[in-house]
């Protein structure tokens, strides 16, 4: 077996497709088992998908975007009372099942303002 039959069965062993690897005298028997697949149903998916696709093609739109996303979680707090801090309230954004697709989304209307259009992005960070 050369280099790249070896790299290709590797990859594709790992990436995609499981396979039973092929038994070799160096080798001691064992049974190796796929690992078992977890199906889950997200209520939300369909609306991850329509956030991945959405494309910023317009500088309105990019500006929009940048607006109504926040950089930054609005809703930390430190609650004080007469200079001691009572609690703190931590960032809830990471609370939102969809935030990373909303986070990706602001970032691609700022990649599309500073990459086409060239204007500075720096009022928006």
């Amino acid at each position: 077996m050369n280099v790249s039959e070896h790299t290709a069965k590797n990859l594709t062993i790992t990436s995609w497709v499981w396979t039973q690897p092929e038994e070799t005298a160096s080798q001691p028997t064992t049974s190796i088992t796929p690992p078992q697949a977890k199906k889950t149903f997200d209520l939300l998916q369909p609306v991850r998908q329509w956030l991945d696709k959405v494309e910023v093609n317009s500088p309105e739109m990019a500006h929009r975007l940048c607006q109504v996303i926040p950089a930054q979680c609005p809703f930390e707090r430190d609650v004080k009372l007469l200079g001691r801090t009572l609690f703190h309230i931590p960032p809830m954004c990471k609370l939102n099942p969809l935030y990373d697709e909303v986070v990706a989304l602001r970032f691609r209307a700022l990649c599309y303002l500073a990459d086409e259009c060239g204007e500075d992005i720096s009022a928006y960070c």
